[in-house]
């Protein structure tokens, strides 16, 4: 039995009057105050959505514990979608009203030890499952609140899964193992949702044990299965503007940490320019993860985000092309599912910058190779 929201809300009002546990007990006696139904099933149902509306994720949190969902999107009260690796669908949940999506927001960020309201509209925080939550508050957004939770895995994906799943194919597979054996330097690339954490964990799985793993994440995504993990996480300002703890400041300490490979599980800001520098002094085998439209796409990328830090454009491209290897870059194919596009590599061109160039790309599960083939062997048996 499912109860309704105008139940859940007069019952929770009721509560609200005499504070006290959440338990079966009150909840019939608010009910039996109400005039309303007072069977075992009503009571179990309303104390049932009243609980995870306080202790877990309210109405999601059906939708959170779905088999292979790696998203759920609220787009104000009356539209909530899911991923399960096919593509966003539309569900049937739904909330009362965007307060109701608001109280949840500001529920959820005070959990992560984040403050949330009108002075603080958006909230981009890590829950202690793991999940990562991103708000913007009504009437910044439209429309209403938005919410944006992204699942964790439960379990690492092996190679093999992800090669039965359609995300790589066989060739790409053996490639991508002589790639991690053979401890080249690498960057996944790819878009929002296009699979590059899940990528990058089942690479990292393939490690070997005698290795020491270092990761250095902005959130703690990563959970490769791998007997020797170490994890550093950013950590953002307090309210009162303190407390900081940046990525670049965390992949410096990392490399005093001997790393057998220096993981950061996203390249998005000035630590570009602290991976680079230790792909160039002897740290093999380094690897994470940047946002680009494609593989072509990472050169420039990289540029941004080092210019930004202050690196010059020569010396960044000069770092890409010395100290990375390969970039893995990963899309969505027709029908929503993830799947590795193209494996390429850095060359320099005529005028000294760098240059992505296919070795080899996936056209429907079948490899095509590209001009960066030669490149890319030498590289593997160098």
């Amino acid at each position: 039995m499912q109860a309704s929201p105008d139940l859940v809300e007069d019952v929770r009002a009721l509560l609200a009057r005499s504070p006290g546990p959440l338990t079966p007990h009150r909840v019939a006696d608010a009910l039996r105050a109400s005039g309303r139904p007072v069977g075992d099933a009503t009571v179990l149902a309303v104390h049932e959505a009243l609980r995870r509306d306080v202790l877990g994720a309210g109405p999601l949190e059906p939708l959170l514990r779905l088999p292979d969902v790696t998203d759920v999107l609220v787009n104000g009260p009356g539209e909530v979608y899911v991923d399960r690796g096919a593509g966003l669908e539309r569900t049937e949940v739904s909330f009362p009203d965007d307060g109701a999506v608001r109280r949840l927001a500001q529920r959820l960020a005070s959990v992560g030890g984040r403050r949330l309201d009108d002075s603080v509209p958006h909230v981009d925080v890590r829950l202690a499952d793991g999940t990562r939550f991103h708000a913007v508050l009504a009437p910044l957004a439209r429309p209403g609140t938005v919410l944006s939770l992204r699942v964790p895995h439960h379990r690492v994906l092996t190679l093999d899964e992800l090669v039965a799943a359609g995300t790589v194919s066989d060739h790409g597979a053996r490639l991508l193992r002589s790639l991690v054996s053979r401890r080249l330097a690498f960057l996944i690339s790819g878009g929002t949702g296009s699979g590059k954490t899940t990528l990058l964990n089942s690479l990292l799985s393939l490690v070997p044990a005698d290795e020491r793993l270092v990761l250095v994440e902005d959130a703690s995504e990563l959970r490769p299965d791998h007997p020797h993990v170490v994890g550093l996480e950013a950590r953002p300002p307090n309210i009162e503007g303190a407390g900081e703890v940046t990525l670049r400041t965390l992949v410096r300490q990392a490399l005093r940490m001997r790393p057998d490979r220096l993981v950061v599980g996203e390249v998005r800001g000035a630590e570009v320019v602290e991976l680079m520098a230790a792909l160039n002094t002897g740290h093999e085998g380094g690897c994470g993860t940047i946002h680009a439209n494609s593989a072509r796409d990472v050169p420039a990328r990289v540029e941004a985000l080092a210019l930004a830090a202050g690196l010059g454009r020569e010396a960044a491209h000069s770092q890409l092309l010395a100290g990375l290897d390969a970039v893995l870059h990963l899309g969505r194919d027709h029908d929503g599912g993830r799947v590795l596009r193209e494996v390429a590599v850095p060359v320099r061109r005529a005028d000294g910058l760098a240059d992505l160039r296919t070795a080899v790309s996936f056209r429907d599960g079948i490899a095509v190779t590209g001009p960066g083939e030669p490149d890319l062997v030498e590289r593997l048996c160098r």
